[in-house]
């Protein structure tokens, strides 16, 4: 389970949104699996169907985690016409099956969906998200 608190949960969606019809893509930084901080990373790919997270970007995000004694907790990204559910390309690019990936839905612009997943390369699960 993830925990994240309402606030980040709202920063997470208005980037979506901001980014909308492209994906947006982030880190979460916390400990013991709560989110205390959501890091907005630039979409290197520009696209509405995938996203690279810019290295500097991430740099930023991992230097700054550390000088505030904060662990990753999460990676999310958008997807700006689909139901949240990891896409192939999602599951191909996910290095690390213990952290949990969050998928913002815009399907439906005026409901959006958040979901989280463990992803490995021959299952995915649903992990749960408790919001705070």
């Amino acid at each position: 389970m993830i925990r994240i608190p309402r606030s980040i949960l709202q920063k997470m969606i208005e980037h979506a949104r901001r980014e909308d019809p492209l994906e947006c893509c982030g880190i979460l930084g916390g400990m013991n699996e709560t989110a205390q901080k959501a890091f907005e990373i630039t979409n290197l790919k520009s696209s509405s169907i995938q996203f690279v997270m810019d290295p500097q970007g991430q740099l930023n995000a991992f230097e700054e985690m550390e000088e505030s004694s904060m662990e990753m907790v999460a990676v999310y990204h958008s997807h700006p016409h689909t139901l949240p559910f990891p896409s192939e390309m999602d599951v191909q690019k996910t290095l690390d099956p213990d952290m949990p990936s969050i998928i913002i839905s815009l399907k439906e612009k005026d409901d959006p969906m958040v979901k989280a997943f463990r992803i490995e390369k021959e299952a995915i699960y649903l992990e749960e998200i408790e919001l705070i």
